[in-house]
């Protein structure tokens, strides 16, 4: 934000200055070329004096060349009637006719400057034109070795101050804004990790980021309140069902069937269990924060381990091939357990028991990578295995659902294919970010 601020007051300023500084230039060099004529002109007065008193173009000459030395930007020649010229520029056209032949004087632009034409009456008003000189000076435009190239300098000088002052007093204005909002960005993410209690936000700057901070911390105490609501009724459920448990608990061991009675008694432990997990779910924020971070590597290593022994017992060839550390990811540890839990399940319920399986978890910088391979018949062709209810194999379909979401939530992704081993491979990404 404080870099578009800075981009855009740089172009809005630019075209402001560029805006008053053309026309300046302009102006500077008009000026310019307008006292060059100014003098050029009391040059010609000067220059007329002396042709009309002297017949001699010796003395002429001698006087001319002596001015256009003293005066090299404006360039002096006197063109008499019968052709002849004193001075660098000899030569007539149609203007210099047209001066000799009206008697008035005038001003012409010509290549690299201007031309003043004055025609010289000697003989009073009875004197006829082909008996008129006329003084030609051509006037240098005024270039950048001029005092126009040091007026310009001054400009382009002034430019560059004004705006690197508007940069500086624009940079101290976002910055009013963008270190409020900074400040506010991380109290927002420190909310939600655990063992910190969520503080109220001491945002200063302008009134709208202070009336964003005051919503922000009334939004985090009406969620808390509800979050604190949401577990006390949770709990209150556990304590409720506890007594009606138990009273069908004391029933059941009265009934005389002994295998009714312990389907009866299995079905209230999971019942039990089914209610306890609830309770554990929804203490879960409580206990990670809003913002989990584990550290997945060995949670992942372990979880796989956990299945090692299963594996034994089958006879079923189980390789790992498991990194030793990597870096904290974006999601609970509960979260990695029941994507390992979810993954094997499904290898071990869909493929024989001696079909080999395949378990490697790589670690870099920014991410972790678990895959888990098997020699058994494979994924089915067209199935969409991270689809919410999608199953080859008659089951919920939700297994490699939820691993995808796990992995979805920390930014990364799950890719179900085939194995080199035959069978089939799932490739489940987790970032850092």
């Amino acid at each position: 934000m404080r870099r578009s601020l800075l981009v855009t007051a740089a172009a809005a300023i630019s075209m402001v200055l560029l805006a008053m500084l053309v026309p300046m230039a302009i102006l500077v060099r008009s000026y310019a070329l307008e006292d060059r004529l100014a003098r050029a002109a009391l040059e010609v007065q000067a220059v007329e004096t002396v042709v009309s008193r002297h017949d001699d173009k010796g003395s002429v000459a001698v006087y001319v060349d002596r001015l256009n030395d003293d005066e090299p930007h404006a360039l002096v020649t006197v063109l008499y009637p019968d052709g002849t010229g004193v001075g660098p520029d000899p030569g007539e056209d149609e203007r210099v006719l047209d001066a000799r032949n009206t008697g008035r004087a005038r001003v012409d632009d010509v290549a690299g400057g201007s031309q003043i034409l004055v025609p010289v009456s000697r003989g009073g008003s009875s004197a006829l034109p082909s008996q008129t000189p006329v003084i030609r000076v051509v006037v240098d435009e005024p270039g950048l070795d001029s005092v126009v190239g040091v007026a310009w300098g001054l400009l382009a000088l002034l430019a560059l101050v004004l705006l690197a002052g508007s940069l500086v007093v624009v940079d101290r204005l976002g910055r009013s804004f963008v270190q409020p909002i900074r400040r506010l960005a991380t109290h927002t993410q420190s909310l939600g990790h655990p063992g910190e209690p969520a503080a109220v936000a001491d945002v200063d700057g302008p009134a709208e980021v202070k009336e964003l901070g005051a919503a922000i911390d009334r939004l985090v105490g009406r969620i808390q309140l509800l979050l604190t609501r949401e577990r006390e009724s949770v709990a209150d459920l556990s304590h409720r069902l506890r007594t009606p448990v138990t009273a069908l608990r004391l029933r059941v061991e009265a009934v005389e069937d002994t295998d009714l009675r312990e389907r009866l008694g299995g079905d209230l432990d999971a019942l039990q269990a089914t209610v306890d997990e609830i309770v554990r779910e929804a203490r879960r924020s409580e206990r990670e924060g809003l913002d989990p971070r584990t550290d997945a590597v060995p949670v992942i290593a372990e979880r796989v381990r956990h299945w090692a022994p299963l594996a034994e017992d089958l006879g079923r060839p189980f390789e790992l091939d498991l990194a030793t550390s990597g870096p904290l990811l974006r999601t609970s540890r509960a979260d990695l357990e029941a994507m390992v839990d979810v993954l094997l399940d499904n290898v071990f319920t869909h493929t024989a028991d001696d079909d080999a399986v395949r378990v490697s978890l790589h670690a870099r910088d920014d991410r972790v990578e678990l895959v888990v391979e098997d020699a058994g018949p494979g994924l089915p062709a067209g199935l969409d295995a991270t689809g919410r209810g999608a199953s080859g194999a008659g089951s919920t379909g939700l297994g490699l659902s939820i691993a995808s979401r796990t992995a979805a939530e920390s930014g990364g992704e799950l890719r179900a294919g085939s194995s080199d081993m035959g069978g089939a491979r799932v490739a489940v990404t987790l970032r850092t970010a």
